[in-house]
């Protein structure tokens, strides 16, 4: 059998799982007696060793296997939870990411594991355990159908019938003459998974939503559902010839397995949990319903809605031109849906931040261990969603500002105990919506940020004038996203080089967010992210400098206000203006474009207030225009990189307009 088309599903899976025991190791290593957590993790390499070894990976499979007779053993109460032990199975866990990266490279899975699967083996018969044979992860067959399943299926089906489902195999016919199958396909997996969950269809999803396939196709579906019910849901969707809903039988064998594990799992849990566990570690996970779809996919769609946005105003300026009331009437039912349509996209595109979030427990805990501090480290938000463009994104800066707050915010055990602070540090990462921007903290009750200490290295780096007045201390403390700029009196491995914040702010304004700090000394510091929730549809500001169009992302822009010549002075060669007592430098932008200067003489002077991170400018410009919804464009590679400019826009008269990157303005 050919395996390579699942390929992308092993991976994808593969560090699903992995996720998925290194936070339940981690949870495991501060609740050691919960037997539910180590059941979680004994599923999950048992599941990774099953599909390893189908698709053939035997290094994964056997260290999975040996990892398994150890958790057995646990599971048995043959051995003993002990911080070395955990630190093995986390040493495991890593030794299997390398290797599945590696498979995702296009090599094998050959990496050095004698060592570890030695010593997983050492500990095992040190602890007398009863090594299990390894279970068999071929493909096998259910009775009551023809269709293969391998571990991971099977396992799912006896977790069922244990939690009180049934599952069925339902084979669909859709009628021979029908024009769209996918659709009439797409329509019976939306009706069923109203009232269970899918988890096998043959042909795959993907052949079914391309059309490929001939009028039939097959499912297994995990429901509470009778098989009559589900035959008649089906049957309410046109052109569906045949429906025939079968209740899968387990195999003796299995079915024997089934009954011990309920047995057993009931047993231990009756015996070891208590009341006072949280809710969160009795329950079962709820698992998302969700479908996979290549994020080019999503791309391409955008693209789509996007030529609907450019094209909406065009037809509201030739209705409105030519006086068509008909025509405007149906612009505005076009605006209503494309505007639905654009939402409902933008939707999708969304992903929580906890794919980005659930990697970091275990490398606060690998760093504090590394660093021999006692850290609490406590996620919020995690919920929260973001566009799948900025959340590839923000990976790294989060590194950087976690890495900081754990080896410079928070003090050593017995420095926070003489400053009368609890000898545990205390470490927070929350993600929040507020309004079109998300809001990403991270957080540390540590030693804080002394300003004077960041004020006279700022002006042994030349970087302030030593007799300046700035007086006020979060001005001063943002001196610390300068290049090279550290206060660090010691370096370590992880930081003191003078390098990481100022790589986080860069990355940060590349996605058109702000990075700014908030620090008390003795009390700690607090990093604030905020950040667009999509960077391909934004709202806009258009301008007018000389008879050309520009476009200023609104989340940059602070006001518009009207000057006349007089208001701008000159102050050390530049040129400012006074707002509301607040001295703000002033940039022309016909001189910053090179272009013809077209408002000399003129008594009125139009200024946008632009940000970045904690400063303000003022652009002179001709005459604003208004604010409009715009689709963001690529420059193209050979105008990418111009300072100034953040790609460009197609407006409604079909003129093209530059987007301004403010960021890189002033």
């Amino acid at each position: 059998m050919d395996l390579s088309q699942y390929m992308d599903i092993f991976l994808i899976e593969s560090k699903e799982h992995l996720l998925n025991l290194n936070q339940s190791l981690l949870e495991l290593e501060s609740n050691p007696h919960n037997k539910l957590i180590l059941d979680e993790i004994f599923r999950a390499a048992h599941t990774l060793k099953g599909m390893a070894s189908t698709m053939g990976f035997e290094n994964v499979a056997d260290l999975t296997h040996v990892m398994e007779n150890v958790l057995t053993g646990l599971r048995n109460q043959e051995v003993t939870i002990s911080n070395q032990l955990i630190d093995l199975l986390f040493q495991c866990l890593d030794s299997l990411q390398n290797m599945i990266e590696s498979i995702e490279a296009g090599k094998s899975d050959n990496l050095p594991i004698n060592q570890l699967i030695q010593l997983l083996q050492d500990a095992a018969n040190g602890l007398n355990i009863n090594e299990q044979p390894e279970i068999e992860s071929s493909p096998i067959k259910l009775a009551a159908h023809e269709l293969e399943l391998n571990d991971y299926d099977v396992n799912m089906i006896v977790k069922a019938y244990q939690q009180g489902f049934k599952a069925y195999h339902i084979g669909i016919e859709v009628a021979p003459d029908s024009l769209m199958k996918s659709v009439r396909a797409f329509m019976v997996f939306k009706n069923l998974e109203e009232v269970g969950e899918i988890i096998k269809c043959n042909p795959p999803a993907q052949v079914l939503e391309e059309g490929n396939f001939e009028n039939g196709f097959d499912l297994i579906l995990i429901t509470k559902e009778e098989a009559a019910s589900i035959t008649e849901r089906v049957h309410t969707i046109s052109e569906i010839k045949l429906a025939k809903c079968t209740l899968l039988e387990l195999p003796p064998e299995e079915q024997g397995q089934e009954n011990d594990d309920v047995k057993s799992d009931q047993a231990r849990q009756t015996k070891d949990l208590t009341e006072d566990q949280p809710n969160s570690l009795r329950q079962p996970t709820k698992v998302r319903q969700t479908v996979r779809v290549d994020i080019e996919r999503l791309d391409k769609l955008m693209n789509l809605v996007g030529e609907l946005v450019i094209n909406k105003p065009r037809l509201q300026q030739i209705g409105q031109a030519n006086n068509l009331i008909e025509l405007n009437e149906t612009v505005e039912q076009f605006d209503r849906i494309s505007t639905d349509l654009q939402n409902l996209v933008m939707k999708v595109r969304m992903v929580p931040v906890e794919q980005v979030f659930n990697r970091f427990p275990r490398m606060v805990r690998d760093l504090a261990k590394d660093l021999g501090k006692e850290i609490r480290f406590v996620i919020e938000g995690k919920e929260t969603e973001l566009d799948r463009t900025v959340i590839d994104e923000i990976g790294d800066p989060l590194v950087h500002l976690l890495r900081n707050s754990i080896d410079h915010g928070i003090e050593s055990s017995e420095a926070r105990r003489a400053a009368g602070k609890s000898s545990e540090g205390f470490v927070r990462l929350v993600a929040r919506h507020e309004g079109n921007n998300v809001i990403i903290e991270v957080e540390d009750d540590g030693r804080g940020i002394d300003p004077e200490r960041v004020r006279a290295r700022a002006v042994a780096l030349g970087l302030l004038n030593k007799d300046s007045d700035l007086a006020d201390d979060n001005s001063i403390l943002n001196f610390i996203f300068q290049p090279g700029f550290s206060t660090a009196e010691q370096i370590t491995e992880l930081s003191g080089r003078g390098v990481g914040l100022d790589v986080v702010r860069s990355k940060i304004e590349a996605l058109s967010g702000t990075v700014t700090v908030e620090s008390k000394l003795g009390a700690g510091t607090k990093f604030k992210v905020r950040l667009p929730l999509t960077l391909a549809i934004i709202q806009a500001l258009l301008i007018n400098v000389a008879q050309e169009t520009y476009a200023i992302p609104l989340s940059a822009v602070d006001e518009t206000v009207a000057i006349t010549p007089e208001n701008i002075k000159q102050v050390q060669n530049q040129e400012v203006v006074v707002l509301r007592g607040k001295v703000l430098p002033v940039i022309r932008l016909h001189n910053l474009l090179n272009i013809a200067d077209r408002i000399n003489g003129e008594r009125v002077l139009y200024v946008v207030i632009v940000r970045k991170g904690d400063k303000q400018a003022g652009l002179i410009v001709d005459s604003l225009i208004g604010q409009q919804e715009i689709v963001i464009k690529s420059l193209g590679k050979l105008l990418t990189g111009i300072p100034g400019l953040a790609g460009a826009t197609i407006l409604g008269n079909g003129e093209v307009s530059l987007i301004l990157d403010v960021g890189t303005l002033f």
